[in-house]
């Protein structure tokens, strides 16, 4: 990408909206599964500049979203014991079943914000007599870091680093949205950043077993529109393929070096979604010769079972069988000052976004 500009550029934006309108016959429902892109469309007024046939269902594209609340009461816990818990911004105000970890701090925790979870690592390695817990979570994207960080504390000998890990996969929770009996989706627009990192060849057979598009796309105006171009153009042609919009980042193979250094320290296993609940063989699992570093197994840690009990519907909202403006605590008793789900608090959740763009 050379300019920001191109990628917003007015006329360009105005020549694939009249493509989708003029190839549009039929009701198209397109969940695009990242909340990058769905901050996109509601921001830059995309939603109301497609055709009323082409509807946009916002799927658990955010990775705090998804993030169970049974994690962060885990997390809340440690704090209480007295371990240093280090975070990503965006996951601080997220509420578990009683507090966040932001309250947590407000009652004595150490909470550190940090940028990369490297910088963990030398936390750990500059305290050696306390325990250092990176709260690791996000889908594929931010697996590899934080693989990497494990190697650099093997590699340093530390023994008071660990993670406390909720990694979870794209493919799979696509799988469990078009099996549930209540889905209507018709095509998917792919996650350009997960694509970045895995490449494409995961994507073939739910396109193939579900005969549903796949378009693989950016973030910008501009590449969601001719995403839902190429999706819409399938669909009114009877075709199931996997194409891939976002080729100035995305290669076929993925990013091969990451795979590599995130499948020796990960592994596949069940995790559980937050609002949607455990599914097989969706998230990443530290390998048992890292198992040194699994805050679960380094700490006696209570087994929580936490659900919404606020009346938010955040998993229906993830599972896009609702809109956030068709919650009745949207706007009214949940807004950013007193979010009741993740999907308010997220910079990339989908009731923010609503919140701070939408009409």
């Amino acid at each position: 990408m050379k300019y920001l500009t191109e990628y917003r550029n007015p006329e360009l934006v105005k020549h694939y909206i009249d493509e989708i309108h003029k190839v549009t016959t039929k009701p198209w429902n397109i969940m695009e599964i990242c909340g990058g892109q769905t901050h996109s469309l509601v921001k830059n007024g995309l939603l109301d500049l497609l055709p009323e046939n082409i509807r946009m269902i916002h799927g658990p594209g955010c990775p705090v979203c998804v993030t169970p609340m049974n994690l962060i009461d885990k997390a809340v816990e440690l704090m209480e014991k007295g371990v240093v818990m280090c975070s990503f911004g965006d996951m601080i105000r997220v509420p578990g079943s009683t507090i966040s970890l932001l309250q947590a701090k407000a009652k004595g925790g150490d909470l550190r914000i940090l940028y990369s979870p490297l910088e963990a690592v030398n936390i750990a390695a500059q305290n050696p007599d306390k325990e250092v817990v990176f709260f690791a979570v996000g889908f594929e994207t931010t697996a590899p870091s934080n693989a990497l960080a494990v190697h650099h504390a093997a590699k340093l000998g530390l023994k008071n680093f660990s993670l406390l890990v909720s990694h979870v996969l794209v493919p799979p929770a696509m799988e469990a949205i078009l099996s549930d009996e209540f889905c209507t989706i018709d095509a998917f627009l792919g996650a350009g950043h997960v694509c970045t990192i895995m490449g494409l060849d995961e994507y073939y057979p739910i396109a193939e077993k579900y005969q549903i598009p796949i378009v693989v796309s950016g973030f910008e105006p501009a590449d969601l529109l001719q995403a839902i171009y190429h999706a819409v153009l399938q669909l009114e042609n009877g075709k199931y393929e996997v194409e891939n919009q976002y080729m100035r980042m995305v290669k076929e193979e993925g990013n091969l070096r990451a795979k590599e250094v995130m499948f020796d320290v990960f592994e596949i296993g069940t995790q559980e979604w937050r609002g949607i609940g455990a599914i097989a063989d969706s998230g990443y699992v530290l390998q048992s010769k890292y198992e040194a570093f699994d805050a679960n197994k380094k700490f006696e840690i209570k087994t929580f079972s936490s659900c919404e009990t606020n009346g938010c519907i955040a998993g229906e909202i993830l599972r896009g069988l609702k809109k956030p403006h068709e919650c009745p605590q949207f706007a009214a008793t949940c807004n950013p000052s007193n979010p009741l789900g993740a999907p308010m608090v997220s910079s990339e959740g989908a009731c923010a976004a609503y919140y701070n763009y939408a009409k």
